[in-house]
């Protein structure tokens, strides 16, 4: 998973980066099977873009700092946003939302494939019925011919 940050009104130093990078980084555990079966054939190539920054440079009391992330998926792309007073606790409040998110967007794929497997199920259960009462229809038929 490529991950690419942007500050904003703030300087990016390596333990922030480093930061970022292990917080965000641990939704890749979500997204491991994801995508290998559906859509690719080797590992998918996700991105996640990060801002982190100050809402404004003249603040000086309340919430300042902001986080932002944009997970791209197959088609769809998840955004979590989150503003706190400390910019470590939001970038943990945008990774725990993008957590949800991703969970939600991997149940539905799931049940949208289990629904498509009932139906395939059903249809083939008709089928066999189908097939199954032709052949008695036959078997009926050679029995009451005229010999």
């Amino acid at each position: 998973m490529r991950i690419s940050i942007k500050a904003i009104n703030i300087k990016l130093d390596e333990a922030l980066k480093v930061w970022v990078e292990k917080k965000i980084g641990g939704i890749e555990k979500f997204l491991v099977d994801f995508g290998s079966r559906e859509y690719f054939k080797e590992k998918p190539n996700l991105e996640v873009k990060v801002e982190i920054g100050k809402t404004t440079r003249h603040h000086l009391k309340g919430e300042v700092f902001r986080a932002q992330a944009q997970l791209y998926l197959p088609k769809q792309v998840i955004r979590a946003e989150a503003v706190s007073e400390d910019l470590r606790d939001a970038i943990n409040q945008v990774k725990d939302e993008l957590q949800r998110e991703v969970k939600r967007y991997k149940g539905k794929r799931i049940d949208r494939a289990r629904k498509w497997a009932r139906k395939m199920k059903e249809l083939t259960r008709l089928h066999r019925v189908l097939i199954r009462k032709d052949k008695l229809s036959k078997i009926f038929k050679k029995s009451f011919r005229r010999k």
